[in-house]
């Protein structure tokens, strides 16, 4: 019987779905051994025994390779973590669990090291090559899904699907990742309301009075940056969706307004004392400190102490300040600000911006522009958002049976609880206050609202691929293997800034500031203590160096996430201030690797040297002006003199 091409394919179509679902394997789960199916070779992972039927029972455990040799064996109690497990090559090996007269058996894969940077790296270099985000980003996907999946073609590409993409919204960070997407959604409709009712040509109209030039919107847009300090995604949507139509009309380009979007959510947020940041920063610190018995170490006030060590984010924030108000670029930037000066081209000819709500809402006819109408709605959502971290945290105080102080309570807050909670009220008022004035009846409102929402799904799928890739970082342990090949035993006073590159690397390589943050913490502060005790420091010098060490993991989890275009928040700069994701990323890389440049070569060396903290601080921030000053050159060329008659 003859079959058509349709036949075919849903015969194809359904082999590939059967061999799909092959790819989840069954496990017995009976078993007391926990363990993950991948590892990476020399690299320690960890085997978890414990059974509640079998507790206090001994028990061996043994790994042989594919020829039948022993690569590792332990003896102990049940229950029981047993840490620093290491194979020697890649390969297939067999765990074996004897306890109680059973036997378990379970395999794990040992791949290559440089085999897990492949991922991310595919997926850096083809967003950077081919300026095609989407497909970069599922490219890295389904070669991370590939791997994880014995390369298998067909079950990796669907993988992708059924298990990353939809682990993004529904796995262990799924309620926080599905948080921040509906944020960005409600904002985004909440941006939709105020341009369709004039309210944002009205705050355009206000701030051109005093934004009269190209450096006085650039040095508006960093003193907002810097205003919104309390949480780097409230910064970031905020204040690209505000200040875009105004460095629009000012002829800023769409690239200097993302970076300095970019430059001031992370930088101050990470080290601003009531922020959204500081509740999970201590949570880390105080963990740590705990699996060493350090009991009478107060976390809080260690982080404070540790904020002047943060070269990269203060100095950020200053590079920021400096090429605002100087009106001095460098590299792609200065390109970019030119062509926006001369030609009043903001975007790029050809730049796919990753967000168009400015294309797609446009202000309504015969409506007056008035400025509140945007103002009063944006400033519920950073009340709001204040206020729902004061609420959700005096919730877990009191639970907690701690006293439940306001600063306190902020740090302790709920930040994905408070943004949903602000951003739902923004647009509340916003429906109220437009339809109460007879601005727009409650279908236009509406309508408004469901526009901007819309504007924001190019930005959601980005922010989806990305939380995925994530994922296969963390099944591939990229993370763990750029930890064990770039830390080793050193001098004390190098640490801190080695610490920083292996933060930049790990954060550059997996998109995220807060993983790096949870992977280097807990390895950090152990190895920092153990290497300053061996050499005999004294208390003195041993607590600087632990401090020092700390805002490196925080200076160097920014850094790399700044320059990674698989970050989310790169990724939400760009989208706020519909900027060419790509364009963003290029033109932002050089000014944060400087910053990077000059936190090593006069942050970390000169402080290894014995330096005080001051004059170090000192030091790099006068580089950081003379770079600005003397390599900098000026977006507007001066005007030719006129010859002599």
């Amino acid at each position: 019987m003859k079959q058509g091409p349709a036949a075919i394919f849903c015969l194809v179509l359904v082999t590939a779905l059967v061999c799909a679902s092959e790819s989840r394997g069954s496990s017995d789960v009976s078993s007391p051994m926990s363990v993950q199916p991948i590892v990476v070779e020399r690299i320690p992972f960890s085997i978890q025994v414990d059974d509640p039927s079998l507790e206090s029972v001994p028990f061996a455990l043994m790994l042989v390779d594919e020829e039948d040799e022993v690569v590792f064996h332990y003896n102990g109690i049940m229950p029981a973590t047993v840490r620093n497990v290491r194979v020697p090559a890649k390969g297939s090996y067999q765990i074996t669990l004897t306890t109680a007269g059973r036997t378990w058996e379970t395999r794990v894969r040992a791949l290559g090291g440089l085999v897990t940077l492949l991922p991310p790296l595919i997926a850096i270099f083809m967003a950077l090559i081919f300026r095609q985000v989407y497909i970069a980003l599922f490219a890295g996907i389904w070669v991370g899904a590939f791997i994880v999946n014995d390369y298998s073609v067909v079950r990796g590409f669907f993988y992708v699907i059924d298990h990353y993409v939809i682990d993004a919204l529904a796995g262990d960070e799924g309620w926080n990742h599905t948080s921040i997407a509906v944020f960005t959604l409600l904002l985004g409709g909440l941006v939709g309301i105020v341009s369709r009712s004039g309210g944002a040509k009205g705050i355009v109209n206000s701030l051109a009075k005093h934004a009269t030039s190209p450096i006085r919107g650039q040095v508006a847009t960093w003193f907002m940056g810097i205003f919104i300090f309390f949480d780097d995604y409230t910064n970031t949507l905020i204040v690209g969706n505000t200040m875009r139509p105004i460095t629009d009309k000012l002829r800023i380009s769409r690239e200097k307004l993302s970076y300095l979007v970019d430059s001031t959510a992370a930088p101050v947020a990470c080290i601003a004392v009531v922020t959204s940041w500081i509740g999970f920063e201590i949570s880390l610190l105080k963990d740590a400190f705990e699996a060493l018995g350090m009991l009478d170490v107060n976390p809080f006030t260690t982080f404070v102490t540790a904020r002047p060590y943060s070269y990269y984010p203060i100095l950020t924030l200053l590079f920021g300040l400096l090429v605002a108000r100087t009106g001095r670029d460098f590299g792609p930037m200065l390109q970019a600000e030119r062509r926006a000066l001369n030609e009043g081209l903001p975007l790029r000819p050809g730049a796919v911006p990753i967000s168009n709500i400015d294309t797609e809402i446009t202000t309504a006819e015969n409506v007056p522009e008035r400025w509140y109408n945007a103002v009063v709605p944006v400033v519920v959502v950073i009340v709001g958002t204040v206020t729902g971290l004061v609420v959700t945290g005096r919730e877990a105080l009191i639970a907690s049976g701690e006293p439940a102080h306001l600063f306190h309570a902020i740090r302790e807050g709920n930040s994905f609880v408070s943004l949903l909670w602000s951003s739902f009220f923004g647009c509340v008022v916003a429906v109220i206050m437009v339809t109460g004035q007879r601005i727009l009846s409650v279908t236009e409102a509406i309508n408004a609202w469901v526009s901007g929402i819309k504007a924001m799904t190019p930005a959601i799928i980005i922010l989806i691929l990305a939380w995925a890739i994530g994922s296969v970082c963390n099944d591939l342990h990229t993370a763990d293997y750029l930890v064990g090949r770039l830390t080793g035993v050193i001098a004390p006073e190098l640490l801190p800034g080695l610490i920083f590159l292996v933060a930049a690397a790990v954060s550059f390589s997996t998109g995220t500031s807060w993983g790096t943050m949870t992977i280097l913490t807990p390895l950090t502060i152990p190895l920092v203590i153990q290497i300053t005790q061996f050499h005999d420091m004294q208390a003195v010098a041993q607590h600087g160096i632990l401090l020092s060490s700390i805002a490196a993991i925080l200076s160097g989890a920014v850094f790399g996430d700044h320059c990674s275009p698989i970050s989310d928040t790169t990724i939400m700069s760009s989208m706020a201030s519909t900027a060419d994701h790509v364009d963003h990323v290029r033109t932002q890389l050089p000014y944060a690797a400087t910053v990077a440049a000059v936190c090593v070569l006069l942050g970390y060396v000169p402080e290894a040297l014995g330096l005080p903290l001051p004059l170090v601080l000192l030091i790099c921030a006068a580089a950081v002006f003379l770079i600005v000053r003397f390599i900098g050159k000026p977006v507007a060329l001066p005007k030719p003199r006129p010859k002599d008659a």
